[in-house]
């Protein structure tokens, strides 16, 4: 007969593998001319510096997917749209593009496709045009960034875009690096970043409902759209578990086997914490639960999750020894995924675009619901 804590740990194992194997991936294509702030544009818009330290593997001569490990995102990066070069790279990137549709593994689809245009350049080339005709007619969403972006409003050259790039699904005018400008009279002007949250919402609502945690993963967290769309993902997640545990507690729990919950709330804590951030992997997401209920509390996580929220539920907090219900336990797993998502919050809001601290959130979770 197996221990409490083998079957503990092994609920505990098997609730964060399924989080890891639900993520999934998703992928992006950046396509556009050499200079015009391709890998700037990624460096701002994703966490974790990825198109300078993502390790990026040759496709063909002319495209490189960019990865890096705990990130559930691909950059599909053209490397330059060269006029001498199109026909080949037009050829590639649709034949790259026909292979991965027709696999049946969805996290090979390409989900969305950024087409980076320099607002200086003050032209538009055939050869954008045929990739973006190109991209309409295999069904993949076409954002036009209108890059290094100095003008507020739209101007000539921007309604030229809109009209030749018809096929695109969106325009954004970005400007992914602050900077300054000094006049010939010496006048020095300051230029913030530009519309970075503006792409983010459009890309947002190209992204496949299945794969929004993987996108809000992706995101910087420095940005105010990258912030309202976790905290928006991290509130499903809350809600889908608390619906879950309520099914689970349809006939009562007996408070001493509230370890029936534990792989519903653990795996809760486990896509939280991937949604805001968190690397994808079993290391990371395991330290993340043994942080919030303790490192030695692995045989009584239960009781402790369990005890930890009653003192957080008005006329229960006092009940320990009774059953718990399925409306105490959908309200203990939603305060528990409330508790976590405010201290996420608070974490990026006072560390804009930093790696979350995992044993530093965990503890704070810990102490916020009061656990022993």
């Amino acid at each position: 007969m197996r221990s409490d804590t083998a079957t503990i740990t092994d609920a505990l194992e098997d609730a964060i593998l399924n989080v890891i194997e639900g993520v999934g991936n998703i992928n992006i294509i950046v396509a556009g001319k050499t200079g015009v702030g391709k890998s700037t544009l990624i460096n701002c818009v994703f966490r974790g510096e990825l198109a300078k330290t993502g390790s990026g593997k040759p496709v063909t001569q002319q495209i490189e997917e960019i990865t890096k490990e705990g990130h559930p995102l691909t950059i599909i990066d053209s490397k330059g749209l060269e006029l001498k070069d199109f026909q080949k790279i037009s050829a590639d990137l649709e034949f790259f593009i026909k292979k991965r549709s027709i696999s049946g593994d969805e996290n090979k689809h390409i989900h969305a496709a950024w087409l980076c245009i320099q607002e200086s350049s003050n032209r538009v080339e055939d050869a954008e045009i045929e990739l973006c005709n190109m991209l309409k007619k295999l069904s993949i969403p076409v954002i036009v960034v209108i890059t290094q972006s100095m003008f507020g409003k739209e101007n000539d050259f921007i309604t030229k875009v809109k009209k030749d790039l018809n096929a695109a699904t969106a325009f954004v005018q970005v400007r992914a690096l602050a900077g300054e400008f000094e006049d010939d009279d010496g006048e020095l002007y300051k230029f913030k970043e530009k519309n970075i949250n503006a792409l983010i919402t459009e890309t947002a609502g190209l992204i496949p409902e299945a794969k929004k945690r993987a996108f809000a993963n992706a995101l910087n967290s420095r940005h105010q759209s990258s912030m309202k769309i976790k905290i928006e993902q991290a509130g499903k997640e809350v809600l889908a578990a608390s619906t879950l545990a309520a099914v689970a507690a349809a006939s009562p729990i007996p408070f001493s086997d509230a370890i029936l919950l534990v792989p519903i709330q653990v795996g809760m804590l486990a896509k939280v914490g991937v949604t805001f951030g968190m690397d994808v992997s079993t290391s990371a997401l395991t330290t993340l639960v043994m942080s919030a209920v303790g490192s030695g509390a692995v045989t009584v996580v239960g009781r402790v999750l369990v005890t930890g929220l009653l003192k957080m539920i008005p006329g229960v907090g006092t009940v320990v020894g009774g059953a718990i219900a399925a409306t105490t336990a959908a309200a203990l797993t939603k305060a528990l995924g409330a508790a976590y998502i405010a201290v996420l919050t608070d974490f990026c809001e006072k560390n804009p675009g930093k790696d979350l601290d995992i044993a530093l959130i965990g503890a704070e979770l810990k102490r916020k619901m009061s656990f022993s």
